[in-house]
């Protein structure tokens, strides 16, 4: 059977999408995804491409963005592309330039798919891919949902080409004779995922020639394993926790009668916050005197006579502060110096100074510590993010976490203080007068 017929058959099958469905493709240029837009064509469907052109490679990068707007031509389909300063992004939000690239990517598909009124968005990943998230998944240490692989539908991205080899990729690539642009990076071992592929595998190819082929069969067995320990999970968490308003109960004595308690454990503290780090802590609390306790960066773990408890995080007494206008502000992290005028000179860089355009902020505001559930539209980014997520990925300790306020109008938040302003509320060209403000702890 052909690639093109495994192809159509694998997405019917897998009931992925339909010829009724408009198809936002993410195209590098590169083997994969080039084969990928070949399918689809050949198949028929109604597609557009999409390029992210990262600007990490110099003229490279743009010579990928031009040979995949010329692609898109020669298959007659809408191109949209988009640049990204990259390594800036990196640097502003602590994350490596593979971690940043991806967000980049993957915020700019979602908002692209809505606005182009695209059913799904399509990436190229493949068998191999699959294989490399495995290897990095084990040995940076995981729990079993780290040895199922990518995921192949996830919300509105569907990667329909985990079932075929990246050699079965090359072949059709060369029977069609297509053209593609290789990433000279992707030859470089100084990314693991590089190393796992130019190195590692082929050296265990040596001692088991099928190492592909047995990693792609343990990756289904580990997907249909996890199906079934979800399942037991969701049982044990039905029968073991108890609500109580915003607390949750479970009794230690039922819990450490379960097969697996720190396994059960640790599935129903990791919503709130836990890491798999801390469950050897929280499961001490299970032998420990009542009144000891555990926090993450919203919950704590205390322990009671008879059970362990799930508690929100408390604010301090007193702790709301009420700005009615511009002036300056006491509280328990520090104060706050808010002063209106006009719009002059260049934005603050430093973190302890915000710019909030004038026209969109009405007074009172309320600055108070931030909460689980909170969430804002973090700047540059026109996606809602939870605070508590934002706090992770700054990798800010539990103490740090503790003293983060936000400024809020209304049930928005207008700043994280000394971290990052809500892009709602970020000055652009038209802003005539500012907030400013000022934090000095």
């Amino acid at each position: 059977m052909d690639l093109l017929t495994r192809f159509t058959t694998h997405i019917y099958q897998r009931h992925l999408f339909t010829k009724k469905d408009r198809l936002l493709l993410a195209i590098s240029g590169g083997v994969d995804s080039v084969v990928l837009g070949a399918l689809c064509k050949r198949a028929g469907f109604d597609m557009g491409i999409a390029h992210c052109n990262f600007q990490l490679r110099g003229a490279d990068s743009d010579a990928d963005e031009l040979f995949v707007k010329r692609l898109a031509e020669t298959w007659n389909v809408p191109f949209y592309s988009i640049r990204f300063n990259t390594r800036v992004f990196a640097e502003e939000n602590k994350l490596s330039v593979q971690e940043a690239a991806r967000a980049l990517r993957y915020e700019w598909f979602g908002e692209l798919r809505k606005r182009e009124l695209y059913d799904y968005v399509l990436t190229g990943h493949h068998a191999n891919d699959d294989i490399e998230t495995l290897l990095m998944s084990f040995f940076r240490g995981t729990g079993i949902n780290g040895l199922t692989g990518i995921k192949e539908k996830n919300g509105a991205v569907i990667r329909p080409l985990l079932f075929a080899k990246r050699t079965e990729l090359e072949q059709y690539l060369n029977e069609q004779s297509l053209s593609f642009v290789q990433d000279a990076s992707n030859l470089k071992d100084h990314y693991t995922r590089n190393f796992i592929r130019n190195r590692l595998l082929p050296q265990v190819a040596g001692i088991y020639p099928e190492v592909e082929q047995n990693l792609i069969g343990n990756i289904h067995r580990f997907q249909e394993a996890y199906a079934l320990y979800q399942q037991s999970v969701a049982q044990y968490r039905k029968k073991l926790v108890s609500r109580k308003g915003s607390e949750l109960y479970i009794p230690v004595l039922l819990l450490l009668k379960t097969a697996a308690p720190a396994t059960v454990l640790f599935e129903i503290i990791s919503d709130y916050g836990f890491s798999a780090a801390q469950l050897p802590e929280v499961l001490a609390l299970t032998e420990s005197d009542p009144g000891k306790f555990i926090k993450s960066a919203t919950h704590r773990v205390i322990r009671d006579r008879k059970h362990l408890i799930i508690a929100p995080l408390a604010a301090a007494a007193g702790s709301r502060v009420l700005v009615e206008a511009p002036g300056d502000y006491f509280f328990e992290a520090g104060t706050l110096k808010i002063r209106r005028r006009k719009k002059e000179g260049a934005i603050p860089v430093a973190a302890d100074t915000a710019w909030i355009d004038a026209r969109l902020l009405t007074f009172p505001l309320t600055l108070r510590p931030w909460k689980t559930g909170d969430y804002f539209y973090p700047l540059g980014m026109n996606k809602k993010k939870k605070v508590a997520r934002f706090l992770i990925d700054l990798k800010l300790t539990a103490t740090q976490k503790e003293q983060v306020w936000v400024l809020e109008m209304g049930q928005k938040i207008v700043w994280i203080v000394g971290l990052r302003i809500d892009n709602r509320f970020r000055i652009t060209d038209t802003t005539g007068e500012i907030i400013e403000i000022h934090y000095k702890k």
